[in-house]
């Protein structure tokens, strides 16, 4: 997204920037704003924050790291209700990154009442999803402090990859989650969230292969089960393939392309070379058994065995390459001048780890 402010702005400007066929205005506007979304999803500018809000019918939902599929329809939570005068100035602020005037009216939110602090723009995004796709650190902490609603916040500053807010966003969940209740995240309803149910924090920052963001979830107590087997029969794995057989499968794959990020591998494995063989083995049989989703099991397979081989390209010496190859968990350590057995170079073999071979022979 890019955003633009301006002083004035001439009628036929305007006109031409919205393409909606509405009437000029009578004289310039005081104050603009701009707003182009790059992915086609709406485009507004100035006075539709101080005016009537446009909603596009056609939302794009994305189908990507779990977001949702494309809709002819209008997501629940984006048919919002008119705006107040101040509703609008205050989403204005935010967007300008005005922390003074955004004080100001979350103080007198709180006096009055009259003021929804936490009311959403024509896109959907509230006064925090602004902030965090503006990457404002201060205007997040401040929204916080002012007791926002933060549903799946913490989602979209992994998304956008903005450290410092996911570690807001997390310290100000310890202190309102109670045990055994959902997350924030987790208590959004499946129709008007923008990221499917089985997209956890963690899931996401390994899709995005965010070293950072990963180190701090996992220090914080975050796991990543292995997903049950293709054919699993428990009653979890039945209900789901009877309810949405596809999104069973996506939430699948969307759980081993979190499994195969690199750093992911690298921060969670005791071994992650031996890791990153077995996984590619695996992926190797899911792109067998689920067609639909072949080319995209190959990929994550070859990305496996794109990170063993980078690996193994970080050896400083012969004789780290040696311990390497002669590795066995369950055996002594090796020293230099003992028989080599190249365990580790066998079991990339059995494992079709051509990748590996090939890099070995050169």
């Amino acid at each position: 997204m890019r955003s633009m402010f301006c002083s004035k702005e001439s009628p036929g400007e305007d006109e031409e920037e919205t393409g909606s066929g509405l009437a000029p205005s009578s004289g310039p506007t005081e104050t603009c704003i701009e707003m182009v979304r790059t992915d086609n999803i709406a485009t507004f500018s100035s006075a539709h924050l101080l005016e009537k809000p446009l909603i596009d019918k056609k939302v794009k939902r994305h189908s990507i790291h779990g977001m949702m599929e494309e809709e002819n329809v209008i997501r629940p939570h984006q048919e919002i209700a008119q705006l107040s005068l101040d509703e609008k100035k205050f989403l204005l602020a935010v967007e300008r990154g005005d922390v003074a005037s955004t004080r100001r009216t979350l103080q007198k939110a709180e006096e009055t009442g009259f003021i929804n602090i936490n009311c959403v723009d024509p896109l959907g995004r509230s006064a925090l999803l602004m902030a965090i796709d503006n990457e404002n650190l201060e205007m997040v902490e401040l929204l916080i402090e002012h007791k926002v609603e933060t549903k799946d916040a913490l989602l979209h500053a992994i998304s956008e990859e903005f450290v410092e807010a996911v570690e807001v966003l997390l310290d100000h969940e310890e202190t309102i989650h109670k045990p055994g209740e959902p997350h924030s995240w987790e208590a959004l309803p499946p129709d008007t969230a923008t990221f499917t149910p089985d997209i956890t924090p963690l899931i996401l920052s390994a899709h995005r292969d965010n070293y950072e963001i990963i180190k701090i979830l996992l220090d914080r107590g975050a796991t990543l089960p292995m997903p049950h087997d293709v054919r699993c029969g428990c009653d979890e794995c039945v209900t789901s393939r009877q309810e949405d057989s596809l999104r069973h499968s996506r939430s699948r794959i969307n759980a081993y392309r979190a499994l195969a990020s690199p750093s992911l591998i690298a921060l969670s494995s005791k071994d992650p070379i031996l890791t990153a063989f077995e996984l590619s083995w695996e992926l190797r049989r899911l792109s067998l058994m689920e067609h639909e989703f072949k080319s995209e099991y190959q990929e994550l397979r070859k990305q496996c065995q794109d990170f063993a081989t980078a690996l193994l390209d970080h050896t400083r010496s012969s004789y780290e390459l040696e311990v390497l190859l002669n590795h066995d968990p369950t055996g002594p350590a090796f020293e230099h001048g003992d028989r080599m057995h190249l365990n580790r170079l066998k079991l990339a073999i059995k494992l079709r780890q051509k990748k590996v071979r090939l890099y070995v022979e050169n």
